[in-house]
């Protein structure tokens, strides 16, 4: 009797790499891209800084956590061209509201665009202004514990700053996602050493360590981090 041969995919121990041919399946067998959204990821390819727009499947997620915990407020960290920010709030309810904070009036003008394309700019309030500020001002206005969902993705040096600040808005029980955790491979090379680099390696070591919180890193687009608010 001649026994089966287990799968590659069986025997794997550890997250498999994604070749072009395996990346583009998984966009196939997955990827549900709203037309505005693919629009969107298209305009702002022909920018210079095209490579700060998050993946298409990472915008997927987004979504997909917001319906999974039910979130109705949600704040984000670094906007851009406004790619995540339409993906969470076409997925969050109608009544649903961001603050997205940004500094760029030239990026977050195309993201203005899109969100009044896609009928969503009424669930989201931009503030141009620097992220800390727009936070220290909500947390002064009695809104920590508020909010369900946060994502961050801009400056890495100022990572925990936004964290701890979102650690305390987020209600007990929300989540904190936040991208570029592994900063190209970089955080493993010691001949990395720049700001930045050294900024996401202290991040990540934070979030390790600390116990208030829930921790999973995922090897998502350019690693992505999970942090649940224990109650």
């Amino acid at each position: 009797m001649i026994e089966a041969v287990p799968s590659l995919g069986s025997m794997s121990p550890q997250t498999l790499h994604l070749t072009a041919d395996l990346y583009g399946y998984l966009q196939d067998h997955s990827l549900r891209e709203p037309d505005i959204l693919q629009q969107l990821r298209q305009e702002t390819q022909a920018l210079s800084a095209a490579q700060m727009q998050i993946s298409p499947e990472q915008g997927q997620f987004l979504a997909f956590l917001v319906q999974v915990i039910g979130a109705h407020r949600t704040l984000e960290i670094g906007v851009f061209t406004g790619y995540s920010s339409l993906a969470v709030a076409l997925a969050l309810p109608p009544d649903g509201q961001m603050v997205a904070c940004d500094i760029n009036p030239d990026t977050t003008q195309i993201a203005r665009r899109y969100w009044e394309k896609a009928g969503v700019a009424h669930k989201i309030d931009l503030r141009l202004a620097v992220a800390t500020d727009t936070l220290a001002t909500l947390l002064a206005q009695g809104e920590a514990n508020h909010y369900d969902l946060a994502f961050i993705d801009a400056d890495k040096e100022n990572y925990l700053i936004y964290y701890e600040q979102c650690l305390q808005l987020v209600r007990p029980g929300g989540l904190i996602v936040v991208d570029n955790v592994l900063w190209g491979g970089a955080v493993v090379n010691p001949a990395v050493q720049d700001r930045s680099t050294q900024a996401i390696r202290q991040f990540n070591q934070k979030l390790y360590q600390d116990e208030r919180i829930t921790l999973t890193m995922l090897p998502l687009a350019d690693g992505v981090t999970l942090a649940w608010k224990r109650p």
